[in-house]
């Protein structure tokens, strides 16, 4: 079935991977950038265009409306420049378009403390330490929405791996070694969770 997908964060490189594969399953996509002049959108396979629209999650009065949209996928981060609280922000812009939302968290952020093993415990509190609070809000913010978020261990370039999937939280095996994922393969199962004829509420960690 074709869906009307919105990416937010399609700018980032996770979001680029949601737009590209989107289109190459055949879905219309909506990318969400703060700054249209500065996004260019994939060439169109099969005729099929991505909508820009501007999207500034940290002002509420820039933000489009998303009626049109079946489900949202967020791949925003927490930016070069970005002051506190525009994550949570981003999460709140989403659950107030009560738009079915898929979001990308960490793992390691709230919930899924520890989730990782000490090792990976030990890497996110070095380098993601000062953003665990704001991440482990946004979650809750879309999480009180319906949400479906994903807790993704550190993410790294390559394809998609074919023997991916995703499970709940509590029944994620923890890691020896600090785990690691392609990019490629977190969008990948991001877009099979919004195809799914039913949300899954709550956080799932993906698997490969």
């Amino acid at each position: 079935m074709i869906m009307r997908i919105a990416v937010l964060g399609a700018t980032g490189r996770t979001g680029r991977l949601l737009v590209d594969q989107a289109q190459e399953r055949g879905h219309d996509v909506v990318a969400l950038v703060r700054a249209p002049d500065r996004y260019t959108p994939p060439a169109p396979p099969q005729g099929r265009r991505v909508e820009v629209r501007r999207a500034d999650a940290t002002d509420p009065g820039a933000f489009p409306a998303l009626d049109d949209i079946d489900v949202a996928l967020s791949a925003i981060g927490i930016g070069k420049g970005d002051g506190p609280g525009a994550l949570v922000a981003g999460a709140r812009r989403l659950a107030e378009a009560r738009v079915r939302t898929v979001w990308l968290g960490a793992l390691g952020a709230g919930a899924s403390k520890g989730a990782g093993g000490l090792l990976y415990s030990v890497v996110m509190r070095l380098f993601v330490g000062g953003e665990l609070a704001e991440k482990a809000a946004a979650d809750q913010v879309v999480l009180d929405a319906g949400a479906t978020v994903f807790h993704a261990p550190d993410l790294t370039d390559g394809p998609v791996d074919p023997t991916r999937r995703t499970v709940p939280l509590a029944d994620y095996p923890r890691p020896l070694l600090p785990p690691r994922m392609s990019r490629a393969t977190v969008a990948a199962l991001m877009l099979a969770e919004a195809e799914k004829p039913a949300p899954t509420p709550g956080i799932v960690v993906p698997l490969a």
